[in-house]
C-alpha cells in the first residue's frame, strides 16, 4: 500500500492563477503576519497602560471604568475607520478592562 502525496503549487495554497500572483500575494501575507505581529503587541502594551490607569483610578477611590472616556475612544477609532472602527475599539476596550 504506496500513498501518494501531491505538491501543492504556490499558486494553489494562495488562491492565485499565475505563479507571479502567487508570489505577490505570499510576500504580501509576510507584510501582514509582521504587522499583525506588530499590532498584538500594540494592543498588549495597551493593555498594560490601562491597567495601571485602573489601579491608579480605583486606589483613589474613582471606578474602573471611565465611560466618557471610553465613548471618546469609540468616536475615535469610528471618525478613523468608519462604522467598523466602533467594534474594533469596543473589542479594545474589552480586552483592557477588568485586567486589575
Amino acid at each position: 500500500m504506496s500513498s501518494s502525496t501531491t505538491a501543492v503549487t504556490p499558486a494553489e495554497l494562495t488562491g492565485a492563477h499565475t505563479d507571479e500572483a502567487a508570489a505577490l500575494i505570499g510576500g504580501a501575507r509576510e507584510r501582514i503576519d509582521a504587522l499583525d505581529d506588530r499590532i498584538i503587541g500594540l494592543v498588549q502594551e495597551r493593555m498594560a497602560v490601562s491597567a495601571v490607569i485602573q489601579e491608579a483610578r480605583i486606589t483613589s477611590g474613582g471606578r474602573r471604568v471611565n465611560l466618557s472616556r471610553e465613548t471618546a475612544v469609540l468616536a475615535h477609532y469610528r471618525d478613523a475607520l468608519g462604522r467598523p472602527g466602533t467594534a474594533l475599539a469596543m473589542t479594545l476596550l474589552e480586552l483592557c478592562r477588568g485586567r486589575v
